[in-house]
């Protein structure tokens, strides 16, 4: 009884390894940028909303890319979001108290999928703290709209350009 016992517990250990082995050869990243300028009109310590160009997913092409198709995709999550400062390139986030950035697309709510709140950096780069939200409709989409929402902590005398590096975990069905 006890041998049967620790056979199942092993076959079940066995099974559950393999699921996460099989997702791991089945996902794969996908990356995109935005550009988001911060105005130097923009408040001191009160939100103030910037909406980016739409950005254009070109998933159909990354899904062939990978071997897959969009119905087979099961999976998408963010796995980072990157910001670094392009323009002026002498600028640290010194100036940022908080970031929150969201996305949306014509057919899908806006869901929140990044932030830093009380950002304390004198680095030209910062990395944001990922939501762990379902992304799937808004990766398999042809474009989705970023909205970011940020609180500054000190005056700009410019207007700043902000990169956003978006890194996608997909995992999707082998059939």
């Amino acid at each position: 009884m006890k041998s049967k016992f620790i056979a199942l517990t092993l076959l079940l250990s066995f099974a559950f390894t393999s699921c996460d082995t099989v997702d791991d050869l089945l996902s794969f990243t996908i990356s995109n940028n935005a550009s988001i300028k911060i105005k130097s009109t923009s408040p001191i310590n009160l939100p103030s909303e910037i909406i980016t160009p739409e950005v254009t997913t070109n998933s159909s092409s990354e899904f062939e890319n990978n071997k897959t198709k969009a119905s087979l995709v099961k999976d998408v999550k963010i796995r980072s979001l990157k910001l670094s400062i392009s323009d002026p390139s002498d600028k640290t986030f010194t100036f940022l108290k908080t970031i929150h950035i969201y996305i949306s697309t014509t057919d899908s709510n806006e869901i929140e999928l990044a932030y830093q709140e009380n950002i304390n950096s004198s680095s030209n780069e910062i990395d944001l703290v990922c939501t762990d939200k379902k992304l799937d409709e808004y990766i398999k989409a042809d474009s989705y709209k970023i909205r970011t929402q940020v609180t500054l902590k000190e005056t700009l005398t410019k207007d700043v350009t902000v990169k956003a590096n978006m890194k996608f975990r997909v995992t999707a069905d082998p059939f």
